[in-house]
């Protein structure tokens, strides 16, 4: 099961390369133009990406920033958010890699964000959760570098095993 996450991980920042070297060919109008996805623009969306990232990187190491909203903007400036984006996925990488097979069997508990409340859940499901949701709102940037009509990154992880990584996850 390691081996999986750390697949994942790996293919997040590599995913997450491509759509921010897309994002970087837009214009600042384009960027943060409002196309009526859930967080309005590719702007919102990669900030609301980074915000969950630090909100469950929080909950599973109780190190790191903790933003009280889902919507909160970190960054203003693109280039600072994709620094912060990139230290983020290293982080995310070396948490991965620390784990063993008891730490991703195990259980963690946390506080919520948005309704306050204690959880105690499994790890492996909320790492599951986690590249899940890097993905989903990767699609709606996807969707909205295509709707802007600029070409938007393949990013189909049989491409990052097959290509990319020079070898296949089993």
């Amino acid at each position: 099961m390691k081996q999986n996450f750390q697949m994942f991980a790996a293919y997040n920042s590599w995913a997450n390369g491509l759509v921010y070297d897309a994002a970087a060919k837009l214009s600042d109008e384009e960027y943060r133009r409002d196309m009526a996805a859930f967080f309005g623009s590719i702007h919102g969306t990669l900030n609301h990406i980074m915000v969950a990232d630090r909100v469950w990187m929080k909950r599973f190491t109780g190190e790191g920033d903790h933003p009280k909203t889902l919507d909160t903007i970190l960054f203003e400036h693109p280039a600072a958010l994709r620094a912060a984006r990139e230290a983020e996925d290293r982080r995310i990488i070396a948490f991965v890699d620390g784990l063993d097979g008891k730490a991703i069997a195990g259980r963690f508990t946390y506080i919520t964000v948005t309704d306050v409340r204690t959880v105690s859940q499994r790890l492996a499901p909320a790492l599951s959760h986690v590249f899940n949701h890097q993905t989903h709102h990767r699609g709606q940037v996807h969707a909205m570098l295509t709707a802007l009509g600029h070409e938007a990154p393949s990013l189909d992880l049989s491409r990052f095993q097959r290509t990319e990584t020079g070898r296949i996850f089993a």
